[in-house]
Formats: structure tokens, sequence, C-alpha cells
């Protein structure tokens, strides 16, 4: 998080467009370079407050045209970006979807995503470790907005960083492996706790693991008792169509955060 977490962003991001990013490089801790305590809280106050601003921007651009936003969190190797082609092919002929893709480097993901002919931006951070505000802002620019769509940010692999920034996103979605362990919620209480929903994906593999479904979910609703929570299998296809059906209709998110309905055009 920049001056808040110690990323390096300037001059990092590549996505096809050019941008001023507001971060500080200081790591500003007492008895380094003569920087009290309080001067890291300002700056933090700073970069959020500006982020925010970015997103109310963008989320009112998002509402204006009719467009449903997605922030998925996830750490790295959690099936994201599996999870997210399998949801475009069954998605796609039901609803127009869009796709901002982060990384910090390489757009191999992207170039999955754009397998599927759906419109999608690469955006790549350099050392950053998460997407902002600003940055979804200039991917917007690029994007063919459809009225009654679904816009999926992939955010970079990292279940921290990306909690504490809102991009616009009508809601979060965290996305855990099975194969990460069941007490990743207590560990990254912040990713939980801003979600929406919880995913947990690669459920093929439970028979292959030591892994608690009932305790992570008690885990993940210490600390936020209304996250919704699927379990759901891109592979083999078991649970996506409870993940589809949660996409589309509105009353399955109905006081989680969601923005307006999303349509189906067949």
């Amino acid at each position: 998080m920049c001056g808040v977490c110690g990323c390096s962003h300037q001059g990092e991001h590549h996505h096809h467009h050019d941008h001023d990013h507001d971060h500080d490089h200081h790591h500003h801790r007492e008895g380094h370079a003569g920087h009290a305590p309080h001067d890291l809280v300002r700056i933090e106050k700073d970069i959020l407050a500006k982020n925010d601003a970015y997103a109310r921007e963008n989320r009112e651009r998002l509402k204006e045209a009719g467009v449903f936003a997605i922030n998925l969190v996830s750490s790295p190797g959690s099936g994201k970006t599996t999870l997210l082609v399998k949801t475009i092919e069954m998605l796609k002929s039901t609803v127009q979807v869009a796709v901002i893709e982060g990384d910090q480097e390489t757009s191999l993901d992207a170039e999955r995503i754009r397998a599927t002919n759906v419109p999608t931006i690469q955006i790549n951070t350099g050392r950053g470790c998460h997407l902002d505000a600003h940055m979804v802002g200039h991917a917007l620019d690029s994007l063919p907005l459809k009225r009654n769509s679904i816009l999926f940010i992939e955010n970079v692999g990292n279940l921290v960083c990306p909690a504490g920034f809102d991009l616009g996103e009508a809601l979060k979605v965290a996305i855990l492996s099975v194969t990460e362990g069941d007490d990743k919620p207590l560990k990254y209480p912040d990713a939980f706790a801003a979600a929406s929903m919880m995913v947990l994906s690669k459920i093929d593999l439970l028979p292959h693991l030591d892994f608690d479904v009932a305790a992570c979910i008690a885990h993940a609703r210490s600390i936020n008792p209304d996250i919704a929570v699927l379990q759901v299998s891109a592979r083999s296809g078991a649970g996506m169509v409870g993940w589809i059906d949660w996409l589309l209709n509105p009353s399955e998110r109905a006081g989680r955060g969601a923005e307006g309905a999303v349509h189906g055009n067949a």
C-alpha cells in the first residue's frame, strides 16, 4: 500500500496508459529520515483519501453505465484466473462481460481471458502489490462498457493490500483455494472482512488434503458474519451453477453490498 505498505509504484505501471500516481515511497518511521510515526499516519490518510476520491468517480461512472463491477481478491495460485475463464464461458451467452486484469508482470493471465473473446485490459503494477482506483479509472477509458454487463477486476495476487483499496466496485469476492489452509481467514482478516463472498476453490482436491471446510467457514464468519460462501471447482464444474446464479441474481446478493441488477441479453 505504497506509503502504507512500502510497495513501489511510480513508473512501474504498464497497461497501455500513462498516469501520474500519488504514491509516496518514503518509509516514514521514527528514527528514519527524522520522521515521527504521526507523519506515516498522515501519509496513509492522504493516500487512502485520494484513492477513495477516484473510487467514488469510478463507482458513479459504473453505476451510470449500468455495469456491475466485482473485485476478485486472492493470494497467488488460488485458481482465480481459471475460475474467471470458466465463469466467462458460462456467462457470456447470457450477459456481456469485460475484465480488468491486474498482475505485477506479464500478460499471461490477460491472454487466457482474451481467448474467451471478451474485452480485457491488462494492468501491470511492477513492484506494486495491488490495483488502485486511479489505475482502474484509466482502464475504464479503454473498455467498451455495455449496459447491464459485468466487469470483473482481477486484482494482483495478494490477500493484504487489495483489501484496503476501494476500486469503485460494487463488491469484493475473496477466493481461497483449499490448498492454502483453512486458517487463512484468521491470518488475513481484512480481506475477508471486506468481502461479500468467499469462494472456496479447487474443491475437487479435498479428498487429497487436510482442509477443514467447516472450520474455514467458521473462521471467515467470525470475522464477517454476513459473508456468503460457495464451494466450487472450475475444473470439475462442481458448484459453478450456484456461483453463476449468485452473480446474476440481485436477491442473492441483497444486503451484501451489490448495487443494481444484472440482466441477461438472451
